[in-house]
């Protein structure tokens, strides 16, 4: 699991939560603090041959996410930039490897909706075209427009916990074994609210807490079904 490098919305909801509300933040992207986070964590994981293991890679469909999973997972010649309109970023020294994961964009590990428009995504087209290598075929990303945001409320935390369920569910249908999903901290703090009564008491505290931004967190999720355990909250 892993955050977004830090965003322009989050350096301006330091100085004021009330900018979130501002159009001007439409689907932020990184900041250059973002950038450089991501290039960090694209050493960690090719210096530590992660991305060997790594089969899959999720990503939420908003562009600082998007930027997040093809600067640490993709191809270093495709790592765009925080500016939408000059597409490639800085080319780094790191070096890489010759496979790269596919990319999947998903509507269900996408940050809170409603009410911010830094939380609102572009439209399929123009997230294709800025991001090739991102595949939009699933069928979470049908709509051309984004019909899940809405602009008179924030979505109830029990909403995001029901998405959370329902994307790990879906999880389940892949045939791969190690995934990365590239998220959100609200999203990816619920779906390990759904895991942490199933885990060891030692490690919930752990677990549970909020990611920083560009911070990879390393999860093992088993299918208690499979296991012909008894019955309990969750299946995992």
């Amino acid at each position: 699991m892993v955050r977004h490098g830090q965003g322009v919305h989050n350096v301006e909801a330091e100085k004021n939560i009330d900018a979130l509300l501002s159009h001007d933040l439409f689907d932020a992207p990184m900041s250059s603090l973002g950038w450089q986070q991501v290039f960090e964590l694209r050493k960690l994981v090719h210096g530590s041959r992660l991305l060997d293991r790594v089969e899959l890679v999720v990503t939420s469909p908003l562009l600082r996410t998007m930027q997040t999973a093809v600067g640490v997972f993709g191809n270093e010649g495709e790592i765009y930039g925080s500016d939408v309109d000059s597409v490639i970023a800085p080319k780094n020294e790191i070096s890489t490897l010759n496979n790269y994961p596919p990319i999947f964009a998903s509507e269900l590990c996408r940050d809170r909706l409603g009410l911010r428009p830094c939380d609102k995504r572009r439209n399929v087209s123009e997230c294709q075209s800025l991001f090739p290598e991102i595949d939009f075929s699933l069928a979470s990303m049908e709509s051309e427009e984004d019909d899940l945001w809405y602009p008179e409320a924030r979505e109830p935390y029990e909403e995001i916990a029901a998405r959370g369920i329902q994307f790990l569910n879906w999880l389940w249908t892949r045939p791969e074994k190690e995934i990365v999903v590239v998220s959100h901290g609200v999203v990816l703090q619920h779906i390990l609210y759904v895991l942490e009564n199933d885990c060891h008491p030692s490690i919930k505290t752990d677990l549970c807490k909020r990611f920083n931004n560009c911070e990879l967190r390393s999860v093992v999720i088993i299918n208690k079904r499979m296991m012909d355990s008894d019955s309990s909250a969750t299946s995992f």
